[in-house]
């Protein structure tokens, strides 16, 4: 069956079936009713064919449902119908979302066996399924077997070697590459930015941009991240005219890069510009703006804006975005508002309490001297919710209003909980040394010398300009 007939095929499936019970009933009628099969199968002599099981097995991948496109496979092998080149590939798609790495090696095998082994197709889908599943030296060693890598090949293989952190062998793939394309660009651009390396990810992107090379979207939300992450505004806005020098749209993906890359860049003003820019808004973009508003303590803006996404924008919040509002109104001192919406997370947004909610909620009430409510809201949390953070804002609060009996139970219940940390320790000193109890300030900082307990050291980053 020719290609294109094929992906037509597919088209229409994915036109007809919005749901598991639609393509199950698409199923059914491609087995009792043969006016569906191609033209180029006799209804006389077969009642399904090897075109049909690889088209509900693409469309089980498209919609998500992996599960039943393996099932479909074994029952293609029990007719038995004869598998093609199309057959590999859309099932270990199938693996490749179910993580699935006996069935793939079967796979493997049985391609091996059937004379698909060295299809291009089967050996780049193998790679990515080997890469996903963890087994990155499997992957290597189908690479390097291969006789006729194309792009997808390189590009495949850097991407599961930069997932396992090992960015200087994708380099090495990159640098061998004839003629490394967009992808190719962009998926060393996104390694170097994942892995912290920020000023390779720019220079790289510089690089890319001087050989003309055009970049996608995933490629500039990483640059951006490079940016943020060396706070170099001026060149996140050089990337910002790029994408309207290229006429390339602001979707919620680039809104939240933008959005990301100005707030933590000290852009505020900037940030807000760049999110109203974007005619697209998904809750990821959203939570940018409001973590941003956060960091910069705008506290009544943040709440405002939550007003807006859930009344106006209708978008549903998510975990991230009720912290962001929590962190904003424990910086600007908003009781009233953040208890309410702590309140309402479950019964009205249907968010789940987690411990950093709990911790956010426990360093403004400890903040605004309310320490009391604090032990009371954390006396209620589900068992084994706690956290260090939790604990911790709860201490940090007893120190700055000197509630030493609390301050105490704190600090052994964190000493239990996580004896490696040394931090509770110096906290504690300073609360003895506050009410000037020196002698529990020696003995405190004698029991943090003797304790297996690592004290965190802190450090600074400045940007010389």
């Amino acid at each position: 069956m020719p290609r294109s007939q094929l992906i037509r095929f597919i088209g229409l499936v994915k036109g007809l079936c919005k749901s598991m019970r639609q393509l199950r009933q698409l199923h059914a009628h491609f087995i009792t009713n043969d006016s569906l099969l191609p033209p180029t199968v006799d209804p006389r002599r077969h009642t399904t064919s090897t075109f049909c099981y690889n088209t509900l097995i693409r469309a089980h991948t498209l919609l998500s449902h992996p599960s039943p496109a393996l099932h479909l496979l074994v029952e293609m092998l029990r007719r038995p119908l004869p598998l093609d080149f199309h057959s590999f590939p859309f099932v270990l798609k199938a693996c490749d979302q179910l993580r699935d790495l006996s069935f793939s090696r079967s796979l493997h095998s049985l391609a091996v066996r059937t004379g698909f082994g060295a299809d291009v197709f089967f050996v780049n889908s193998l790679i990515r399924v080997y890469s996903t599943c963890g087994r990155t030296e499997d992957a290597l060693a189908v690479f390097n077997q291969c006789q006729w890598k194309d792009a997808v090949s390189f590009n495949t293989m850097m991407d599961g070697l930069i997932k396992k952190g090992d960015v200087d062998f994708a380099r090495e793939l990159f640098d061998a590459m004839l003629a490394p394309d967009a992808v190719s660009w962009g998926t060393l651009v996104t390694g170097y930015s994942q892995t912290g390396q920020a000023r390779q990810a720019i220079e790289l992107f510089d690089c890319m941009m001087g050989l003309g090379v055009r970049p996608d979207n995933t490629t500039l939300v990483s640059v951006l991240s490079a940016c943020a992450q060396l706070q170099e505004v001026g060149h996140g806005m050089r990337v910002h005219d790029l994408i309207h020098e290229l006429r390339i749209e602001i979707d919620s993906f680039l809104c939240t890069g933008l959005v990301d890359m100005y707030a933590k860049c000290g852009q505020l003003e900037a940030a807000i510009e760049a999110f109203n820019e974007s005619s697209e808004r998904n809750v990821c973009a959203w939570n940018a703006l409001l973590l941003g508003l956060a960091m910069h303590g705008q506290g009544q803006l943040a709440f405002q804006y939550f007003s807006r996404m859930t009344v106006d924008a209708w978008v549903q919040p998510d975990g991230v975005t009720i912290l962001g509002v929590l962190v904003a109104c424990s910086h600007s001192g908003l009781v009233e508002e953040a208890c309410k919406i702590f309140e309402q997370m479950e019964s009205v947004y249907s968010v789940v309490r987690e411990p950093k909610h709990f911790g956010c909620m426990t360093d403004l009430l400890g903040r605004a001297g309310m320490v009391q409510e604090a032990v009371e809201m954390i006396s209620g949390m589900p068992p084994n919710a706690g956290d260090i953070f939790v604990l911790g804002s709860l201490l940090a609060g007893c120190r700055k209003h000197e509630n030493i009996k609390v301050a105490e139970k704190a600090a052994q219940l964190i000493i239990k909980l996580f004896p490696e940390d040394g931090g509770v320790y110096s906290v504690m000193a300073d609360v003895y040394a506050n009410a000037n109890r020196w002698s529990d300030v020696v003995e405190t900082r004698t029991s943090l010398s003797a304790s297996a307990a690592i004290k965190s050291i802190g450090y600074s980053m400045i940007q010389p300009r």
